[in-house]
This record gives C-alpha cells, sequence and structure tokens, in this order.
C-alpha cells in the first residue's frame, strides 16, 4: 500500500513506551463493528474529498455541524490542516511520503485501511491483523511522525 487510512477512534488509557500491548488494548483502538480491513485504489481528489469531509465534521464553526469524533489517522501521506479555514480550503500541500511528491488529483493512488462505510466491504478484522503483526514484531518501536502539520490554532 501506498497510503493507509485509519478511523479516528480510541477507547481506553493510552500506552506509554514499554508497556506490554494486550488483547485488550487493541481491542480498545480497534473494535467496532465494521472492523474489516481493505485494500482499493483511489484518487488523489478523493483523498482529498475523505479529509475534507471529516475535517468539516470536527472544525465547522457552526456546532449543528460539527459531529465529533477525531481526524483519520494516514500513514504513507502527509498534508497540511488548517481548521480556521472553510470546508474544501484545510487540507493542503498533501504529499506521498515514499516519494516526495505531491498528491496528484488525477492520480490514483493504492490505499489500505479499515472501518470502511462502503457496503459490502470485505476482509480479515482489523483486530486480528494487528494482533497478528504485534506478535511478529514482538517490540514495537515509534519515530516521531511530522509528516501532518496542523495549522490556524
Amino acid at each position: 500500500m501506498q497510503i493507509a487510512l485509519s478511523p479516528g477512534v480510541r477507547w481506553g488509557a493510552s500506552l506509554l513506551p514499554g508497556d506490554p500491548i494486550t488483547r485488550e488494548d487493541i481491542h480498545n483502538v480497534t473494535t467496532m463493528t465494521y472492523g474489516q480491513v481493505y485494500r482499493t485504489e483511489m484518487t488523489g481528489e478523493m483523498l482529498n474529498t475523505i479529509l475534507e469531509d471529516v475535517a468539516d465534521n470536527i472544525f465547522n464553526p457552526d456546532p449543528y455541524y460539527q459531529q465529533g469524533g477525531d481526524m483519520v489517522r494516514v500513514g504513507g501521506m502527509g498534508f497540511v490542516c488548517d481548521v480556521s479555514q472553510t470546508i474544501g480550503n484545510r487540507i493542503s500541500d498533501m504529499v506521498l511520503l515514499e516519494t516526495g511528491e505531491p498528491i496528484d488529483p488525477a492520480t490514483s493512488y493504492t490505499v489500505g485501511g479499515w472501518a470502511s462505510v462502503n457496503e459490502g466491504t470485505e476482509g480479515p478484522q482489523i483486530w486480528d491483523v494487528v494482533e497478528a503483526h504485534v506478535r511478529k514484531l514482538g517490540t514495537v518501536r515509534l519515530d516521531p511522525n511530522p509528516s501532518v502539520r496542523v495549522a490556524g490554532i
């Protein structure tokens, strides 16, 4: 996959560096009724539309249009989210991290993720995928990731 998307959900306590990762911890950040993992193609325009829509659900100045939640987590792609802007103008400077090239609205990218709201999504459950990955790694190490910047605060 070139880009990974994960819904902005979290339940339970955060883990600190060095904490063991339990099955309960994995379920705290993945359990929902539509946990199938997917692989698909999305254009740069579609990726922008998704990020703009989610940002509007969070940062719309009219509280009746705020639908809560957290921003989509993104891997493989960087961008700037200016929360002071209006819908259609919040997301900018989208870049594919593997090449450093700007995301092209007309180009299709391979995207993997989970918690798709599209009907008929087929794939393994995310909690099974994450548990197998953590078990394979043994110790999870994360470097700081400055590829997403928030502006306008």
